[in-house]
């Protein structure tokens, strides 16, 4: 094993520790309100020892990479990233009316379902779930504000740290709103509207800000700040796109989500964009964003976008955005065993299953 890989296991212990800490601390509090505030934070606490940790990992490998020293801050920082990508995944069920999440109950599926078993109404009980689901988020997003702004450093770095935070946050929001109006389908996204959408969306937050922060809080210079701006907009658009891909051609098994959750939602994505140009799209533009799609429509919008070459232009895309990081990241200047994780990442990104 090599000496990088003890040190991301020691950071992943570290970062374990310190989520389970901050969110114990978060249950003892809410120990003098009522019963249910404290499930809140017992089911965030689930939440939070789920999933793979890809921004918190990003943000600390590139942190040593860079020169990073101060293990205890970049944890902390590290943290609010992970509180950050949770809030925006709570926020996002709800948008999405989705009660599942990576194969099992979200926060608003456990209380509404809980509620009903009381003999709550099914709406009344929705209500209920969805409403503890947006406090969550809520708590979630200050929590991850408060670490930032209290991490141990110059003031000028922390401001910096505040402003890359606060970024991302408002373009998350940009993108998220943005591709809500796409779904009310009053007017047609353009290739360039959804592109931009990932961007805003996805890439800025989940690839973008774990690497300025990292560099920010290494001390690196603007430029090379710069530079893995570039970098993450571009692996955060193959991370996407290959979700987007996932999201009706995946393994159900593997990537714990319905192949149909995103055509019944009417998800504006390149394969969507691509498919409305072949002349069979007519055949199932009616399926498209029906709340109520069956299995045998969905095999149909599926046969429709193979069809019409669009899946295969997404995965050129892919590979296109694959070289281009490639490209990017030879011309910048990276410290060599950081070039060689980032395009691991991005290969990952491109390949992944779930």
């Amino acid at each position: 094993m090599s000496a990088s890989s003890l040190t991301v296991s020691a950071h992943d212990v570290r970062l374990s520790a310190r989520l389970s800490e901050i969110i114990a601390e978060k249950r003892d509090s809410s120990l003098r309100f009522a019963l249910p505030f404290v499930q809140l934070w017992e089911q965030v606490d689930a939440l939070m020892t789920t999933g793979k940790k890809v921004r918190p990992r990003l943000f600390l490998d590139v942190y040593v990479a860079l020169g990073g020293r101060d293990t205890a801050m970049a944890i902390d920082a590290a943290c609010a990233l992970e509180f950050l990508h949770a809030a925006l995944v709570i926020h996002d069920d709800v948008i999405d009316k989705d009660v599942m999440r990576r194969g099992e109950m979200n926060i608003t599926g456990r209380f509404a379902s809980e509620a009903v078993v009381r003999g709550v109404p099914t709406w009344s009980a929705h209500a209920w779930g969805e409403a503890s689901s947006l406090l969550a988020g809520d708590l979630l997003l200050t929590t991850a504000q408060s670490l930032i702004a209290r991490l141990d450093v110059d003031n000028e770095v922390r401001l910096a740290a505040l402003d890359a935070f606060d970024d991302s946050v408002f373009t998350s929001a940009a993108g998220e709103q943005t591709d809500v109006w796409h779904s009310l389908h009053l007017e047609q996204a353009s290739v360039d509207a959804v592109c931009a959408v990932m961007e805003q969306k996805t890439a800025h937050y989940s690839f973008q800000t774990p690497l300025r922060l990292a560099a920010t809080l290494a001390g690196a210079s603007s430029d090379v700040q710069d530079q893995f701006d570039i970098v993450g907009r571009n692996i955060g658009v193959v991370y996407q796109l290959r979700d987007d891909v996932l999201g009706v051609f995946g393994d159900e098994r593997e990537t714990g989500k319905s192949v149909l959750s995103d055509l019944r939602e009417g998800k504006e994505t390149l394969l969507i964009a691509f498919s409305r140009t072949h002349q069979r799209w007519a055949e199932v533009a009616g399926a498209f964003g029906d709340p109520h799609l069956t299995v045998e429509d969905g095999r149909r919008l599926r046969d429709v976008i193979d069809s019409s070459g669009a899946l295969q232009l997404v995965e050129s895309l892919i590979s296109e955005h694959v070289d281009r990081v490639s490209e990017l990241i030879a011309d910048a200047r990276f410290p060599a065993s950081l070039r060689t994780q980032l395009l691991d990442l991005t290969n990952l990104c491109a390949t992944r299953t779930s």
